[in-house]
């Protein structure tokens, strides 16, 4: 059976072997994340021509998402390794200072004593440990601890509430959008956006690079949720990560739900793309099976309209990178099949301006109301499939394209199926006649099958789309 939601997942050490991207694939990853936090530019450049030579042996065609680091606001490093703090204990954060002890550490991000101020809560290690800001002298940030616990070396900052102003693009980030446009990666995802001229930024460097990849952007900052500056973010990507990690950290773990389908829910209206992340299956990383509120998690954002759900440790260092997808992809299947297709209701806040855009919902339309086997569109660059499937139509929409680039970045569109045509020359008849044979040859429709094709003309120009057919599979075409 056909699964609407896409799977993402993270490579690392569990999944970098042939035999075991092999089995990944063929268990239902569409889209390998590459986290650029980790590994050397080479590294990122042998995964990446191994995942293309294990989707062509496979016969799935599999995106491919670079994630950038992005800034980091960190803490130095530790004489030791690591401390222990107990709750009341003093201790400093100080950008001037080298290495570490009980007292008191560096800063890898020397602006913070410059952005703190008395009565701050500073969120270290993801949260699991909180300082008081008492005061700020000079360099130095003299806290008090609320929840203590270990501390080791280059854990991360957060403040509560956020604001802390560091760039979204460092000079890492910038060179490794360079490695991504060469490595011809058809998604990159951008950490800690703050507003729309970040994705701005990111985009400009990824034309000079000569790249084309579509971008998305990491929601993770508490500014990036208020809902001006959220609009302004999506205004300039093509999709957003709803990445709940330092987002619940900021912005407080139960706030996060209830954004998630915001989040998801505005992406849609706004013809973006999304994913949901962090901690889906987290207990999978040492456990054969998830639990029953992973179970839940994964679901829920399925039944939220998500384009994909994310796998990060679990596929990257877990020791069941095969099981989770599997997994994951059955829950996904579930959830999809007890949604309500509720198109109608969906198309009367909607205002059609463009021809294209107006033939991909007239075939939503058409293909909902007359229960067809299939929607197929033939498309140059990808937009007649993204806008169908911003709504849930109940049939799968096949994205047939002579475009390579084009095949690849429809992986990540939730109910889209890329498929490859050749095109034959100029002639409409060949070119209909070609799509058919390629949805019977791949098994998708049979003889006498009602499907919905659409076409633009004059063929092969990007942003055409202008007819919708109906057409019953194996009868002649007249236009």
């Amino acid at each position: 059976m056909l699964r609407s939601t896409k799977i993402v997942a993270t490579l690392g050490p569990a999944s970098s072997d042939a035999a075991t991207l092999e089995r990944m694939f063929l268990a239902g990853v569409d889209v390998v994340r590459l986290n650029f936090s980790h590994g050397k530019a080479a590294d990122h450049v042998a995964r990446a021509e191994l995942v293309r030579e294990i989707s062509r042996k496979t016969g799935r065609t599999v995106g491919i998402m670079a994630d950038l680091q992005g800034p980091k606001i960190r803490i130095g490093k530790f004489r030791d390794g690591k401390i222990t703090l107990g709750k009341g204990d003093l201790f400093t954060l100080d950008a001037e200072r080298e290495l570490g002890d009980q007292d008191g550490v560096g800063l890898d991000y020397k602006e913070l004593p410059r952005e703190s101020r008395a009565g701050d809560l500073l969120l270290l290690d993801d949260g699991r440990i909180v300082f008081e800001v008492l005061e700020v002298r000079g360099q130095v940030v003299h806290c008090k601890v609320i929840h203590g616990g270990v501390l080791s070396n280059n854990k991360g900052i957060n403040r509560k509430g956020g604001g802390l102003s560091a760039a979204a693009l460092t000079a890492k980030d910038m060179e490794d959008i360079r490695t991504a446009a060469a490595i011809n990666v058809d998604y990159v995802a951008v950490s800690f956006p703050a507003t729309g001229a970040d994705m701005s930024q990111a985009r400009q460097l990824m034309h000079e690079a000569g790249g084309n990849a579509l971008l998305i952007a990491k929601i993770e900052r508490a500014e990036a949720v208020v809902p001006a500056t959220l609009a302004d973010i999506m205004a300039a990507s093509d999709g957003i990560m709803v990445a709940r990690g330092d987002l619940a950290v900021e912005v407080g773990d139960a706030s996060v739900p209830a954004l998630q389908k915001r989040m998801i829910r505005m992406a849609r209206e706004m013809n973006k793309l999304t994913i949901t992340a962090t901690q889906m299956m987290e207990s999978m990383i040492s456990s054969p099976i998830p639990t029953r509120a992973e179970v839940s998690d994964v679901a829920n954002a399925v039944l939220d309209g998500t384009d994909a759900v994310m796998l990060s440790a679990e596929t990257a260092s877990g020791q069941y990178p095969v099981e989770v997808i599997e997994a994951m992809h059955r829950v996904c299947l579930e959830a999809e099949q007890s949604q309500v297709v509720t198109l109608d209701q969906e198309f009367l806040n909607r205002v059609f301006t463009r021809v294209d855009q107006s033939i991909a919902m007239a075939a939503l339309f058409t293909a909902f109301h007359l229960k067809v086997k299939a929607i197929a569109t033939l498309t140059e660059s990808g937009s007649t499939p993204l806008w169908m499937s911003r709504m849930n139509c109940g049939v799968p929409i096949y994205a047939l394209t002579s475009q390579a680039a084009t095949r690849y970045r429809t992986t990540l569109f939730r109910d889209t199926y890329p498929l490859m045509v050749m095109y034959a020359g100029n002639n409409r008849e060949e070119q209909l006649v070609e799509a058919e044979d390629v949805l019977v040859k791949n098994g998708i429709v049979s003889k006498g099958d009602l499907i919905v094709l659409t076409i633009g003309e004059p063929l092969g120009r990007s942003g055409g789309t202008n007819t919708m057919k109906i057409v019953r599979v194996g009868e002649e075409h007249h236009m």
